[in-house]
């Protein structure tokens, strides 16, 4: 398993691509804008997009989807249903964009070649958040990051629901590198030393 990632639109969301090396497929997570950017990179890789995965439906990790749908029909798209949105929303405006999305909830597991990815629902910064895990990779979207945690402010964010969801993080047994949504990557040893906001979920 490769793990690359590249920022991706207007406030830099981390897109991150996992590839098979074997079977030469890839999974796009967050393709939060510039979808010609990602097509050009799975191209120079010699890697088929397989399955799109989405953390959560807002805007900004969203809204490369329906053009990468467009050049590989046959890509996957999971979400989890909370976060679907529909037609006229600004902020999970996924739903109508996308015939065919399939939708994922706790303890799901999603198989790409010989990789796969646990999902863990950790709702907070919106309902449906998940957190994907693969290997000893998180993939957290906007629930953790290196030294904070995602917003609560916006539709279906609530602060006592991301305490529960990073406590839950916090407690998974060994360490796992943090890929999350936005800035630097992390890990959770360090997360738990040093993220005051996992500290207090974890008292």
């Amino acid at each position: 398993m490769k793990i690359s990632v590249m920022q991706l639109g207007a406030i830099a969301t981390n897109c991150y691509i996992v590839m098979d090396e074997v079977n030469k497929k890839a999974a796009v997570v967050d393709p939060g804008d510039e979808a010609h950017r990602v097509l050009t990179y799975l191209e120079k890789e010699n890697m088929t997009l397989s399955h799109i995965l989405l953390t959560h439906g807002h805007y900004d990790h969203t809204t490369a989807v329906p053009e990468l749908k467009k050049a590989v029909p046959d890509t996957q798209v999971y979400i989890h249903k909370a976060d679907a949105g529909g037609a006229g929303s600004r902020l999970f405006p996924l739903l109508g964009q996308v015939d065919d999305l399939r939708f994922y909830d706790e303890g799901d597991v999603v198989h790409m070649g010989d990789i796969t990815f646990e999902v863990l629902h950790t709702p907070g910064h919106s309902k449906g958040s998940i957190v994907l895990k693969t290997g000893d990779v998180l993939l957290t979207g906007d629930t953790l990051f290196a030294g904070s945690c995602g917003r609560t402010d916006l539709q279906g964010g609530d602060y006592e629901e991301i305490m529960v969801s990073l406590r839950r993080l916090g407690e998974l047994q060994g360490n796992y590198t943090v890929c999350p949504g936005h800035d630097v990557s992390s890990d959770l040893d360090r997360e738990r030393n040093q993220n005051p906001f996992l500290r207090e979920a974890l008292k």
